[in-house]
């Protein structure tokens, strides 16, 4: 398990999946896995040597035309609500309240003072 503080994952949100994921495999190596997302889409898994180093997650809609392709980091918590009430009461947005993803963890993505997106994490225990 990644310990409290460490970053766990990286995250590309993008517009153009298939683009991102051809530059990746061209340059670095990375090959994929697909996953199926709940309500549509795939999340590419990318792995380097057959393990898994980052995810790309392709969104689309209005919403999302002026969001720029981005990474995402998620830093280990050992707490993850814990730690984001008390980070909301210091003054951090919540832009996601905490989620869970089955075998993953249970999440929340904040936006830091400054304006950087961060998402916090406690894996889940099996989860190396």
């Amino acid at each position: 398990m990644t310990p409290h503080g460490h970053f766990n994952w990286n995250e590309l949100v993008t517009r153009d999946a298939e683009r991102v994921k051809r530059f990746y495999q061209e340059q670095i190596g990375w090959s994929y896995e697909g996953r199926p997302l709940p309500g549509g889409g795939t999340y590419w898994v990318a792995t380097m040597d057959g393990t898994p180093v980052a995810g790309i997650y392709e969104v689309c809609g209005p919403e999302f035309a002026s969001m720029p392709d981005n990474w995402m980091p998620y830093l280990a918590v050992d707490d993850v609500d814990a730690r984001v009430a008390k980070a909301v009461a210091a003054g951090v947005k919540l832009v996601k309240p905490i989620f869970e993803i089955p075998n993953v963890g249970r999440l929340a993505v904040l936006m830091l003072p400054g304006g950087a997106a961060m998402g916090w994490i406690t894996p889940a225990s099996n989860q190396v």
